[in-house]
């Protein structure tokens, strides 16, 4: 006879940030048994593929960046100054390898038992555990079990050759800088690391099925950053027709080194394109590949992703699922945040009953060249909602000072934009849109003006810090 399941009192599937905001509220705060199951490396997308090493190599880019305008500031660096990739990149692995450390210590001091492998339901409320070291398969069963699996990048089905492209887990093994790169793709994802390619100096190429890319964003966005990007050198293939084939004309030395892999792009067209890397990046699907989400009864969306309400419940009783296995705002903080009012309604005393994560006017930043902040309504969203005789629009357009020593010719290219859409008679703002040098970090602030319901008035009625470009925000007319 199999033994009997161990017993917890909440489970949570992921070890991403999500699910480590659901499993340490829990169990830290608490005191509910709690088990977290990891298939893979402490911290998930988000530390080892995601924000964080994103965040760093932009940081990387921004520094190449500096060096070609300090010139305009006189200073002389005695031409090309050089760089290794290399050494930055393991700087960086170096890093993420110290923040998985810090993930597993945290859990382990709230109490939680981390859980090294893979997870199959075979009940609802029943797991099967297949330990990462080779061990025995044994089961475990919790009477509430939370998903935060996440997503993984896709690759195009039915494009021949495609597998001998990367996706964006990939590019983060890049140890060696390809002379040329291509990127298929234009969403956040595709754009972001474009940016970063182009800026240190890699040929860019960028395929984008419409006219201008980042198109779940407002207009002025997406015109403004597909213009500036053609400015900037990236090669932008607008309307592109699509690759039909993929052949591998020669392969890299491995995957970290690309420097002599040679990849022959045959398009739908006709026309042929030889390239040292190929990047994906058309989407992500939910991360429940051998779950076993077939035994559950949980409901799907069409996409795949789990059916949850407000209360991240899903269509089972005692079964919860958070972060981008849901499709719900897929950003990092959106998913601790999601987990961490889980954890309060679960298991919190009655005044957490009702907690549940707003998913209204959630502020977020893709880290372009210059970044982008954005919080609330894109333009035509908000005329949907509110009609568009219900809006009055507050926009503008400048150089940041920083660029008052660079030629004219030069410095208007460099744009800072910002508009502000706001509704009803107390001009209410249900949407901010702001392009520019420091916007990543000017948005956290006037996201929380936003979300608690700021009006032009209240913005107006604040002294401008002088000279900012973020003053701007406060003296629109």
């Amino acid at each position: 006879m199999a033994p009997s399941p161990k017993q917890y009192d909440y489970i949570v599937i992921g070890g991403g940030s999500g699910g480590s905001g659901a499993a340490r509220r829990a169990s830290g705060w608490y005191g509910a048994k709690t088990a977290m199951i990891e298939a893979g490396v402490s911290g998930g997308t988000c530390v080892n593929v995601g924000c964080v090493p994103k965040k760093m190599t932009w940081n990387y880019s921004s520094i190449a960046e500096a060096i070609k305008a300090g010139r305009h500031y006189g200073y002389d660096f005695g031409g090309n100054v050089p760089a290794n990739f290399t050494t930055f990149v393991e700087k960086r692995h170096a890093r993420i390898k110290v923040l998985n450390g810090a993930y597993e210590s945290n859990w382990a001091k709230d109490g939680i038992d981390l859980i090294h492998g893979t997870a199959t339901f075979v009940s609802p409320h029943e797991l099967e555990i297949k330990p990462n070291d080779g061990g025995e398969s044994y089961r475990i069963a919790a009477p509430k079990i939370c998903i935060a699996t996440g997503g993984y990048p896709i690759k195009p089905e039915g494009i021949k050759g495609s597998e001998y492209g990367i996706t964006s887990d990939g590019y983060f093994l890049i140890k060696h800088l390809p002379k040329k790169m291509v990127f298929v793709g234009g969403g956040y994802i595709a754009v972001e690391l474009a940016g970063v390619m182009n800026a240190i100096g890699v040929e860019t190429h960028l395929f984008i099925r419409h006219n201008t890319f980042l198109r779940k964003f407002d207009p002025m966005v997406q015109e403004t950053l597909t213009n500036h990007y053609e400015e900037l050198g990236v090669h932008v293939h607008r309307n592109h027709p699509g690759i039909k084939e993929v052949v591998q004309l020669k392969a890299g030395k491995d995957e970290t080194d690309p420097r002599e892999k040679e990849l022959k792009l045959i398009m739908n067209d006709g026309s042929e394109m030889v390239t040292n890397e190929l990047l994906w990046a058309i989407g992500r699907a939910p991360e429940v590949r051998g779950l076993g989400i077939e035994n559950t009864g949980i409901k799907r969306m069409d996409s795949g992703h789990l059916l949850v309400d407000k209360y991240q419940n899903t269509s089972v009783e005692g079964l919860y699922a958070l972060g981008d296995v849901t499709g719900q705002a897929e950003l990092t903080p959106v998913a601790i945040a999601a987990g961490r009012l889980l954890g309060n309604r679960l298991f919190g005393p009655p005044e957490h009953n009702d907690d549940h994560l707003d998913y209204d006017r959630i502020p977020t930043v893709v880290f372009s060249h210059p970044p982008y902040g954005t919080s609330g309504l894109s333009e035509p969203d908000a005329e949907k909602k509110y009609g568009k005789e219900n809006l009055k629009v507050y926009t503008t357009k400048f150089s940041a000072m920083f660029y008052d020593v660079f030629p004219p010719e030069e410095k208007k290219k460099m744009p800072t934009q910002f508009k502000m859409i706001c509704q009803g008679p107390k001009e209410e703002i249900v949407g901010l849109h702001i392009i520019g040098d420091g916007c990543d970090e000017m948005m956290q602030g006037f996201g929380v003006a936003i979300k608690m319901g700021a009006t032009k008035k209240d913005f107006d009625s604040t002294v401008a810090i002088h000279p900012t470009s973020a003053e701007e925000l406060v003296t629109l007319r």
